[in-house]
């Protein structure tokens, strides 16, 4: 059985995010923050209804709320969910 969300299980997939997925959670902002210029992303926390990201575009550092399309049920749905984004994010802007 998956994790539920709690704080701990966030910090989890935040770490995991920003130190063996960087290019995607720069994606995230980019494609559905619409968020030009990208030039590093951070997920600071994830819960059942979105993402938290810490982002610095065009020489500003900003703060940004990315929800989801579901309400996430569990650690699992999350990975699933954070995978299926990237698919939809690279086909967006290869359009």
């Amino acid at each position: 059985m998956a994790d539920p969300l709690t704080p701990q299980v966030s910090d989890r997939i935040c770490k995991h995010m920003n130190e063996d997925h960087a290019d995607a959670v720069a994606l995230y902002a980019l494609v559905f923050g619409q968020v030009k210029g990208v030039t590093q992303a951070r997920m600071q926390a994830i819960d059942p209804e979105g993402m938290d990201l810490q982002v610095q575009a065009e020489g500003r550092e900003q703060l940004l709320r990315i929800p989801f399309d579901h309400p996430l049920q569990d650690s699992e749905d999350a990975h699933h969910t954070l995978i299926e984004m990237v698919k939809q994010a690279r086909a967006q802007l290869r359009k």
